[in-house]
């Protein structure tokens, strides 16, 4: 698995997380539209970080991680966290919801 399909994976799983999970959704729902995108964003930012970490670690071998831990892997999440938004959104938006 690459790192843009884990990190993909995980924006995706958020973003459900946040729309059926009882205890995240009471809490998240109530919240500001503006609120609810710097929380997300910010999920998201620490999904990428934690896959940068992985990748830094001898345990990113285990996941099929490949990113090199320098300045061009780091760069390379950039994109990466451009598709976590875009995954974490897509997943948002045909979510059900109640009315």
């Amino acid at each position: 698995m690459s790192a843009d399909q884990l990190i993909a994976i995980c924006s995706a799983v958020l973003s459900l997380a946040f729309s059926y999970i009882p205890g995240l959704k009471n809490r998240y729902e109530p919240l500001s539209a503006e609120w609810k995108r710097l929380i997300m964003l910010g999920l998201l930012v620490l999904v990428v970080a934690g896959v940068f970490g992985l990748a830094c670690s001898r345990f990113g071998m285990y996941f099929g991680v490949a990113i090199t831990c320098d300045e061009p892997g780091l760069m390379g999440l950039v994109w990466s966290m451009v598709l976590a938004v875009m995954a974490n959104q897509g997943t948002f938006l045909i979510t059900p919801k109640r009315s």
